[in-house]
């Protein structure tokens, strides 16, 4: 856990650069929030169902999604899965049981329409199977706002489906702080609203994350009930390469959060005190980290010298019989 943090890390402040370098249109990093990603994708079965927001490239690293594909997919060339059809960091893979991620706040969590699933409906048919799978949906607190969250939780308690609803409340939806976002107690107070059980966790406690999120799968497998799991964690980074959050947030906090509640230091701390870790392991560790670093650089020039897809890729995939005016 603490290497795959490290490793997420390290990747977000690479790829940030190159943003900014303009080598690529767009990046979201994880600063701040890699519990939320690692904790909880430890402690799914593999073969569980993920429905991420735009946040959730932890989960993917956990599940083996590689350095060259996550420098592929941002580069949008002709060895990304998806041939240069998405925006960066908005990853999907069908062998990890990944959705391909929706800018759209909220598309990912309602069944939209009987023939479009998203996570409540894949959940009502994971149900229907009896497979012993769940669903998880990841969201933001400003996420949470919108209808089609609400529909959502309400689907899934009336369907009583296997999902496990995961906010990462970290304290802004892009520019808007919580306590503007919501009068009620939170995300996790909804869940009795609808008649669902939640649950609310330390978001930068690694184990706490893990915990709650093992308890809520055995809970929604076994009842075949939905789950809202609340994360309280801060978003330590702009919201993206499109955001300057200095705007309405002052660097003082943000330091203090990173200083002071850091889910990377944390994590390392309780490590030493129990024995498990020290610093000559430490020493060891950045140096494999450095390493790492050379082969996310390796990853990274390999991913800018692929050429772009065919331009008529754009249209395969897309359709299941072809229009005759794209045609």
């Amino acid at each position: 856990m603490y290497k795959t943090m490290t490793l997420l890390n390290t990747m977000d402040k690479i790829l940030y650069d190159a943003q900014r370098q303009g080598r690529i249109s767009f990046y979201m990093t994880s600063y701040g929030e890699e519990a939320t990603h690692i904790g909880s994708a430890a402690a799914l079965s593999p073969d569980d169902l993920v429905y991420g927001q735009y946040r959730e490239t932890g989960v993917l690293m956990w599940r083996g999604y590689t350095l060259n594909q996550f420098m592929n997919q941002c580069y949008g060339n002709s060895e990304d899965g998806g041939l240069g059809k998405q925006m960066p960091v908005h990853y999907g893979s069908k062998e990890l049981n990944f959705v391909t991620i929706s800018s759209p706040l909220s598309t990912q969590m309602p069944q939209v329409k009987p023939h479009l699933l998203s996570a409540v409906g894949s959940a009502y048919v994971y149900k229907r199977a009896k497979n012993g799978k769940c669903v998880i949906v990841y969201f933001g607190d400003g996420a949470a706002s919108e209808g089609d969250a609400h529909a959502a939780f309400n689907f899934a308690a009336t369907l009583e489906c296997p999902i496990i609803f995961f906010c990462r409340n970290n304290g802004y939806a892009i520019s808007t702080p919580t306590h503007e976002q919501y009068r009620g107690d939170g995300i996790a107070g909804r869940g009795p609203a609808y008649g669902m059980n939640a649950i609310r966790v330390d978001g930068n406690d690694i184990l706490a994350v893990f915990n709650a999120t093992k308890a809520a799968r055995e809970f929604t497998v076994a009842q075949n009930k939905p789950i809202i799991l609340e994360a309280m964690t801060y978003r330590v980074g702009h919201h993206s390469t499109s955001d300057d959050s200095s705007a309405y947030r002052s660097l003082s906090e943000v330091e203090k959060w990173e200083k002071h509640d850091n889910p990377i230091q944390r994590l390392r701390f309780l490590l030493e005190s129990r024995g498990w870790w020290n610093e000559e392991k430490q020493t060891s560790w950045l140096s494999d980290a450095r390493k790492q670093v050379s082969s996310v650089m390796k990853a990274f020039a390999s991913a800018e010298k692929q050429p772009k897809p065919v331009w008529q890729e754009m249209f395969s995939g897309v359709y299941k019989e072809m229009p005759l005016h794209i045609k």
